[in-house]
């Protein structure tokens, strides 16, 4: 499948990286390349750049798309366990590290894997198809209150005790099989004058996504584990979608900066504070107006960039 959508805040991560031709280079959520695309024609023979997906089709499709690159390393493996994946390749250290999170255009793209709510398809929503927790498991097995939960927390969906309600009273009729089957319950259970604001399912299948593929729990520790990998001067660059994520990301950075908790009127520190480095935007860079009207994918994208001391 090709592959066509540009790359959310792709400029200003490509600023943020701060590129060494020379460098080695980490984008962990490599979906179909579109990051990696850029950072690889900053690079020198000498550098390299190893993408990192869970996803196993898009990691075919960023092969297709960088097969002209020669200093390309490919893993398949989740960014949460980075720290191994590059001890795998006998990699301690890199220049940079890009984490794009969330669901890649690419997935949402291939209507078959149950990620989107436009066409109708089997309720998967693996981004690893070889782990065994899917959409039709939770939608169908889990308890109404923890329906309840997970819309409410990971989609911030206001009627989310409703739209599990009305869940748990169509699967006791007949199981809950296909995207279009979820669509229709939560259509009939948002009030029509409360669906003028995007797609009624939005919400829903982002939490029920999010909770399919572990997004939010590990990430916290993810961030240290790429603040860890990184050479002194390197940087993480990690683009979010979602406020509980971007709260996990801003909470690593600063716990990684650290801060000194001596009295002001001190003349030098005693507190003894490690710091990892330095948060290099206090406020999270935002797509400008022109990107969000051309890719409205980008209109809740938020990057933040942390440098190793």
């Amino acid at each position: 499948m090709e592959f066509q959508h540009k790359p959310v805040l792709l400029q200003e991560c490509i600023e943020g990286l701060k590129i060494k031709k020379d460098g080695i280079y980490v984008d962990g959520t490599l979906g179909g390349a579109g990051h990696s695309s850029e950072i690889v024609k900053q690079l020198s023979n000498k550098g390299k750049l190893i993408g990192i997906d869970r996803d196993e089709e898009a990691l075919v499709a960023a092969k297709k798309r960088l097969e002209g690159y020669q200093n390309v390393t490919y893993l398949h493996g989740n960014h949460d366990n980075i720290k191994q994946l590059l001890q795998d390749i006998n990699i301690e250290q890199v220049n940079g590290i890009l984490l794009d999170l969330g669901v890649s255009s690419y997935q949402l793209d291939e209507k078959t894997r149950g990620f989107s709510y436009m066409g109708d398809s089997m309720l998967d929503m693996r981004m690893d198809k070889t782990q065994e927790l899917t959409a039709e498991y939770v939608i169908n097995q889990y308890s109404e209150e923890k329906l309840a939960t997970i819309i409410e927390e990971y989609g911030e969906e206001r009627f989310a005790k409703s739209i599990a309600k009305n869940i748990v009273k169509q699967r006791q009729i007949e199981p809950i099989k296909t995207t279009m089957q979820l669509v229709d319950i939560i259509k009939r259970t948002i009030p029509l004058s409360k669906q003028k604001d995007g797609h009624p399912a939005k919400r829903t299948f982002q939490a029920i996504r999010i909770e399919v593929n572990n997004e939010i729990e590990p990430l916290k520790e993810t961030i240290k584990q790429c603040i860890a990998c990184l050479k002194a001067g390197g940087r993480l660059c990690v683009i979010t979608f979602h406020s509980l994520e971007d709260r996990a990301v801003k909470q690593a950075y600063i716990e990684a900066q650290g801060k000194c908790t001596c009295p002001k009127d001190l003349p030098y520190c005693i507190c003894g504070y490690h710091s990892e480095g330095k948060i290099v935007n206090k406020k999270p860079i935002v797509a400008s107006v022109k990107e969000q009207e051309e890719n409205t994918r980008s209109k809740s994208a938020k990057l933040r960039i942390f440098e190793k001391k």
